[in-house]
């Protein structure tokens, strides 16, 4: 599955946030740097469409973010937020995580959500109320709320922003570990390191690509 971003700028209003990004992603580990406000995490937005971009295009395997193609690449490229509250939407943990699995047969729900939940380590907490997760189990609970639909890509907007270093580790680890490719916006260096390739972004251009270890070097060049 290749995501091809071609010519894509994006504005807020008048306010420029992306120039002329042009990248094809295929490899199975992605990293994005750069400083706050450079545009990664609106870079991160276009790749499934919760974004659409102002000039230019975003594609999944040939078909458009924008348009009918939309929903269908929604479907294929999972998104995860920094703050989890963001997209935990039903009360309990277990709901929570069927929400996403609406389309499959009634009879065939709990046992695929039984099984996510022991994937990620929540399978104590099934009926506990949601908002009230720890801030790991809340991230842990929005990874599997998504995975659970099996998306073949993933991409997380700086997932660990907001966990303590114990919990940090543990989905960086799950996510090292996924079969899904993984698009990873972070300002965790260290993290980067092991992706396959990285992008660096700084206002809003998109200014270095390549390998992990260059890119770090770049990137705090920039800083």
């Amino acid at each position: 599955m290749s995501i091809e971003v071609r010519g894509v700028t994006h504005r807020y209003g008048d306010r420029v946030v992306l120039r002329d990004v042009t990248v094809t992603l295929t490899e199975q580990r992605v990293g994005v740097i750069g400083a706050n406000g450079s545009g990664k995490s609106t870079f991160a937005r276009l790749l499934n469409g919760l974004v659409l971009p102002s000039s230019g295009s975003v594609t999944v395997d040939g078909r458009s973010t924008r348009g009918r193609s939309g929903a269908e690449v929604r479907r294929s490229v999972g998104f995860v937020f920094t703050d989890p509250d963001a997209q935990i939407l039903m009360p309990t943990v277990a709901e929570d995580v069927a929400f996403g699995l609406r389309d499959l047969p009634r009879s065939a729900v709990p046992e695929r959500v039984a099984a996510a939940l022991d994937t990620f380590g929540l399978a104590g907490h099934a009926d506990h109320p949601a908002h009230l997760l720890s801030g790991g189990q809340k991230q842990l609970l929005a990874l599997c709320s998504v995975l659970v639909t099996e998306p073949k890509v993933l991409v997380c907007d700086e997932p660990t922003t907001l966990l303590d270093l114990r919990n940090t580790r543990h989905v960086l680890k799950l996510l090292a570990e996924l079969p899904q490719r993984v698009v990873l916006v972070t300002h965790d260096l260290d993290a980067v390191l092991a992706m396959d390739r990285v992008l660096v972004f700084d206002d809003g251009r998109l200014v270095f690509d390549g390998a992990p270890g260059a890119a770090v070097e770049f990137y705090v060049g920039l800083v």
